[in-house]
């Protein structure tokens, strides 16, 4: 459906406040073309980034300028205006006289070149995603169907017996457990399962629950995206959230969840803008072809005489139902790429160390959650048994005992495979790591890999607590340092423990404290990194919430959570510096000193 062309308002010329085109063209593609087109919100970026500086780091690239111009030029074309009779326009850039428009909401006056303009914003900047989503093959009430008479329930644990008997219900039942902590476990199931789930378990167990999702139904169509209000995209909607130079990235790719394509898309012309700190690539492919994308930002000019690049890798979207994970992995990747040359501590540390981010590492599965099933977990790689698709592929890495610690059943959601790297993918990043340190001088010095939800910060060992990490005392210390950050500049509580920790009860036993848990952790991305690529400060972040959404956790909580590892990845870059955190939280003239003290405001509020 054509949008009203006052959508696309320009104007070229200075106006009575002293606006510039610059101004102008700022405004026109900050505030007025909707979101509705998402690379088009890539384009609006490179131009926030070049008014508000005029330093030659943030200047787009001259073929993405071209791109751009071409654009502007296109779109102007068929929806330029003249201004009023007095020649002047008011500070929103709205002319006095009235604009070609829809009368009485019925059709444009110039079909045609609303037409024009339409197509040629199509061509130039994509489809809008959910005319992907409701293409060939694809249908958004099946999505939404497919959960009907489903709920999430919470169990609270507090034996080991409860908890081996939560397992083995679930797993008799084929039901879906979502969450698990040292504390409660979450478990997703039909209606119709509660009764036959209940009578299997504990008679404590059997009234120590609540249902935590009512309508798992409803809550799948909230989380599926819906269009943009245009209110929020303009001055008066979410860019006076926060008072920082990040706003206008918060206000527009990160306001909803993209699928796949509209990533990598977005990741290219990031490329093209940024070529002097950012490079895209592919580090392999997935078990259906598809390239599993990746930025690498750091210095420009980095020289193989300097020694080896240290570099740090943040994964997600291992799982691919974790969305949010996938969003906070872009949010860092855009932050990290926007305040090198702004941002003392980022600058320096993007000169000493290269940042890899790779925010989907289950391309297939992220596609099959947009397209078919917005819970699938695993990959979608054939299994030696045919019904059941799929590698858990944070079980698939080769650290642990895989024959000991992980299911053997091609139908679990936890099913890593029989041997180490039977998964594309975890094969695909194992290459990709050897080779960088073989033949691209580069060193490991540590990864974050998000995942959701419980807000856990985890490190080294996820298979076993009876083996202690070397350098313990120093991932306590960085871990404590990242939470403490967390809670410092929004207030939200995450909690510190060794990975083989984060899901297991505590029992006393006449032989003392015995421990055990749902899901054993061999064969996690996380060991294996630490461990074979000497990787000595990895870690598991799981992101928002504590539960109250689980995997569907809603767009307006993208950017909170987004900011959340942005400042976890500067408290990380200062650890590494040798700093201890200490330079992040000096005070700094600027925009970020304004962003903390606000942010200390709300938090002494709350």
């Amino acid at each position: 459906m054509p949008y009203p062309a006052e959508h696309f308002n320009y104007h070229q010329q200075h106006n009575a406040d002293g606006f510039t085109a610059g101004d102008q063209v700022h405004r026109f593609f900050s505030t007025e073309i909707p979101l509705h087109f998402d690379k088009s919100i890539a384009v609006r970026l490179a131009f926030s980034s070049t008014r508000s500086s005029g330093l030659a780091y943030a200047t787009p690239a001259p073929a993405a300028m071209k791109t751009i111009s071409f654009a502007t030029a296109l779109l102007v074309a068929v929806s330029a205006h003249k201004p009023g009779d007095n020649g002047r326009y008011s500070r929103d850039g709205v002319s006095i006289q009235a604009h070609a428009r829809p009368i009485d909401g019925k059709a444009p006056i110039f079909p045609l070149l609303t037409k024009l303009r339409d197509t040629a914003v199509e061509l130039l900047f994509g489809k809008h995603p959910t005319k992907d989503l409701d293409g060939p093959g694809t249908n958004i009430d099946r999505l939404r169907y497919r959960y009907a008479n489903e709920i999430v329930m919470r169990f609270n644990v507090t034996s080991i017996e409860e908890e081996q008997a939560l397992a083995d219900a679930s797993s008799r039942l084929f039901l879906d457990v979502w969450g698990v902590t040292g504390d409660y476990v979450d478990v997703r199931m039909p209606t119709n399962q509660v009764s036959p789930l209940l009578g299997l378990l504990p008679s404590k167990l059997q009234s120590s629950h609540f249902t935590l999702i009512s309508d798992l139904s409803r809550a799948v169509y909230d989380s599926l995206p819906k269009d943009t209000p245009s209110r929020l995209i303009g001055p008066k909607g979410a860019f006076e959230r926060f008072p920082s130079r990040l706003t206008v990235s918060d206000s527009l790719f990160f306001l909803r969840y993209h699928p796949l394509k509209t990533i990598m898309q977005w990741m290219q012309l990031l490329e093209s803008i940024f070529p002097e700190h950012v490079k895209y690539m592919s580090i392999g492919q997935s078990s259906e072809g598809r390239d599993i994308p990746a930025l690498r930002v750091g210095r420009p000019g980095a020289d193989a005489a300097d020694g080896p690049r240290k570099t740090m890798v943040i994964t997600a979207g291992i799982h691919a139902r974790e969305w949010i994970s996938t969003t906070t992995a872009n949010y860092v990747a855009w932050a990290l790429i926007t305040e090198f040359n702004k941002d003392p501590v980022i600058t320096k540390f993007l000169h000493h160390f290269d940042v890899v981010i790779i925010p989907t590492l289950n391309p297939d599965g992220m596609e099959y959650s947009w397209q078919n099933d917005r819970l699938w977990r695993k990959s979608r790689q054939e299994t030696n048994l045919r019904m059941c698709k799929g590698y858990d592929l944070d079980r698939s890495f080769g650290f642990g005992d895989l024959s000991e610690h992980t299911q053997s059943d091609p139908c679990s959601e936890d099913y890593g495979g029989e041997e180490p790297f039977e998964a594309a993918e975890a094969a695909a990043f194992a290459k990709w790591a050897h080779e960088q340190t073989e033949k691209n001088n580069v060193q490991f010095v540590g990864m974050i890999d998000y995942h959701s939800y419980s807000q856990q910060i985890l490190f080294p060992y996820a298979y076993s607590c009876a083996v202690e990490p070397p350098n313990l005392e120093n991932l306590e210390e960085l871990a404590a340092g990242i939470a403490k950050t967390i809670r410092v500049s929004t207030g939200e509580l995450y909690s510190v423990s060794p990975a083989c920790d984060a899901a297991m009860v505590e029992d006393k036993t006449k032989s003392g404290l015995s421990r055990s848990r749902i899901n054993e952790g061999a064969g996690s991305v996380m060991d294996w990194f630490y461990q074979d690529m000497n990787a000595h400060f990895s870690y598991q972040i799981k992101l928002r919430d504590h539960g109250l959404y689980g995997f569907l956790l809603p767009d307006e909580e993208i950017i909170p959570t987004g900011r959340e590892m942005f400042f976890v990845m500067k408290y990380v870059a200062d650890y590494l510096l040798g700093n201890n955190g200490i330079e992040m939280l000096k005070e700094t003239p600027g925009d970020d000193n304004m962003m903390n003290q606000e942010l200390r405001r709300r938090y002494m509020r709350r």
